[in-house]
């Protein structure tokens, strides 16, 4: 593992923890070059996935966006880190998990506002007006229309 201080390959692991309820290790290292610490984690991944944009472009699964998408979603709500890794572990798994290595972009926000929608109802409206292109307030209004409807408790 490279550090990221100094870009040394000769790192040490110091301690090793399960984490994300056993689905990843959490490992912190130390660097013998600059004496740097920092924290990796390893997970199982199944297969290679590649997301297949609205556009017809396809990029690789980045997971880091996906962390990123969620955080901005859950900004300043009370949702604990445990439970937004937990829910986009279970997300990549289920993507992981699909049999199939292209995933349209539409199929991840659906599991994106699915797992939000289950965390936190503001951080699910917030994500939702980003993902389906709210451009007005009656856009909005709309929306929560559906989420206050007979399937909603």
């Amino acid at each position: 593992m490279r550090c990221p201080f100094c870009g040394s390959e000769e790192t040490q692991v110091k301690d090793s923890r399960s984490a994300e309820d056993g689905a990843s290790v959490r490992r912190r290292r130390e660097c013998s070059a600059c004496g740097g610490r920092f924290t990796t984690f390893e997970r199982v991944q199944l297969r290679e996935l590649t997301v297949i944009k609205s556009s017809g472009k396809k990029a690789p699964f980045d997971r880091d966006k996906l962390v990123r998408s969620v955080n901005i979603a859950t900004r300043k709500r009370n949702v604990e880190s445990e439970q937004v890794d937990q829910m986009i572990s279970g997300i990549v798994r289920r993507l992981e998990s699909m049999g199939e290595g292209d995933i349209p972009t539409e199929k991840i926000g659906e599991l994106v506002m699915e797992g939000l929608a289950h965390l936190d109802a503001v951080a699910y409206v917030r994500y939702a007006s980003v993902y389906k292109d709210f451009r007005e307030i009656k856009d909005f209004e709309k929306f929560l229309g559906k989420m206050d409807g007979p399937d909603r408790e």
